[in-house]
């Protein structure tokens, strides 16, 4: 696996991957909570490193609860520590973009990271969708595997061309499964 950063020569700053795979099952298990995954997205969107008292309050969490994610994260290696001078320690996102590797997807190990995404989908639904914020589509293709995953891969490299810091941060989730061929049993 590659270094975690890189550093730019002419700014001596590191500076995040654009994505790393994840490979471990220990770093599945740290992005299994929604709690984890809002730390690096918080992460993600600042180029400065922030520390536990800074991530809780723009997360409106307890310091002392995300302290526990925090080291979670560290330990998986999906953040690390920055420079620091003062007593308190700042974190920064290792990668821009995390994407789950395909021996561990194809072992099943990525369910409790599927289930935290489908925790916030949800929970997105539940702020935006009474107010017409919410979008979403289903399609049902008969197309062959790996060309879907090369399609959506795609469109995730055309998301990552047109973002610029103006627009305001969208959450885009991306699924695709067998179809589920029975009606709804829930009434």
């Amino acid at each position: 696996m590659s270094t975690p950063e890189t550093t730019r020569p002419e700014t001596g700053r590191h500076e995040p991957l654009d994505v790393l795979t994840v490979d471990r099952p220990e770093q599945l298990k740290a992005l299994g909570h929604p709690l984890r995954l809002k730390v690096l997205q918080v992460l993600g969107e600042t180029a400065e490193p922030l520390t536990n008292r800074e991530l809780a309050q723009r997360l409106s969490v307890d310091p002392g609860h995300l302290h526990f994610h925090v080291r979670m994260l560290n330990r998986a290696g999906l953040i690390e520590l920055a420079e620091t001078t003062g007593r308190e320690k700042p974190y920064r996102a290792v990668a821009k973009h995390l994407k789950v590797g395909p021996e561990v997807r194809a072992a099943g190990l990525a369910s409790e990271l599927q289930a935290a995404q489908l925790r916030e989908l949800q929970r997105g639904y539940d702020l935006h969708a009474a107010v017409g914020q919410f979008r979403s589509a289903q399609v049902h293709a008969k197309v062959d595997v790996d060309m879907l995953r090369q399609l959506l891969n795609e469109l995730i490299e055309k998301l990552s061309e047109h973002e610029t810091d103006d627009n305001p941060l969208q959450t885009i989730t991306l699924a695709f499964h067998p179809a589920v061929e029975q009606g709804d049993t829930e009434d």
